[in-house]
């Protein structure tokens, strides 16, 4: 269980983000004080000891009733376009603004029990793009800091890859290999909400977070 210290730091950093962030409701959806709320308390768990600074970058917050589609282009390795649609339940943009699926947020205390969250998923991009760049290694105090997460992280998300592709079991989502900056947002999103499942398959990353988070969910839940 959090302690009641972190309770308290939890309260104030919801506040000070509703305060600094404007909630917008797509296709007339009312964002009612609870909805806010609950996007604010998921969005501050990761920030409780990092600062409410990292979340400077942007100000908007779209919440839709359900997953919405997107269009998306690729270019493959032949140069060939290809359009498609691309399901969302959320999605962060550098500058904001940040869009949510409220059924996917209320659902959070559910989801939990397969390590999802799409707030905490979407916040821990918005981390990750705070430095200017998606891509997975969010705002580092030094060189040799940077150098032993992209080391750790890029190790494991190799490794991962390859889980995926053998088509072997893992706790983790396998969207986490779409690419390293979703193999962050992942991994922040199992970290927060089921600690144990990224310990055990993933110990060097879980340290990771634990000491770039200042947090030890796993520690929290022991008896």
């Amino acid at each position: 269980m959090r302690s009641e210290q972190d309770l308290v730091r939890l309260r104030e950093l919801a506040t000070l983000f509703l305060a600094r962030k404007e909630f917008f409701g797509a296709d007339d959806l009312l964002v009612t004080d609870k909805m806010a709320v609950a996007i604010a308390a998921q969005a501050a768990l990761p920030i409780l000891n990092l600062g409410l600074d990292l979340y400077e970058g942007f100000v908007g917050i779209v919440v839709h009733r359900d997953q919405v589609l997107a269009r998306r282009e690729e270019v493959d390795d032949d140069g060939v376009v290809h359009q498609f649609d691309e399901e969302l339940s959320g999605e962060a943009m550098q500058g904001g603004p940040v869009m949510l699926s409220w059924r996917d947020v209320e659902a959070a205390g559910d989801s939990c029990e397969w390590g999802y969250n799409v707030a905490i998923h979407e916040f821990a991009h918005v981390i990750d793009m705070a430095d200017g760049a998606a891509n997975g290694t969010p705002p580092m105090p030094d060189r040799n800091t940077r150098d032993r997460w992209q080391q750790v992280m890029e190790s494991a998300y190799k490794r991962f890859c390859m889980t995926v592709q053998k088509r072997r079991p893992s706790d983790l989502d396998p969207y986490a290999a779409h690419s390293i900056d979703e193999f962050f947002a992942v991994t922040s999103e199992s970290f927060f909400v089921d600690p144990i499942s990224l310990q055990s398959e993933f110990p060097d990353v879980y340290a990771l977070l634990r000491t770039y988070y200042a947090q030890d969910p796993a520690g929290c839940m022991a008896p």
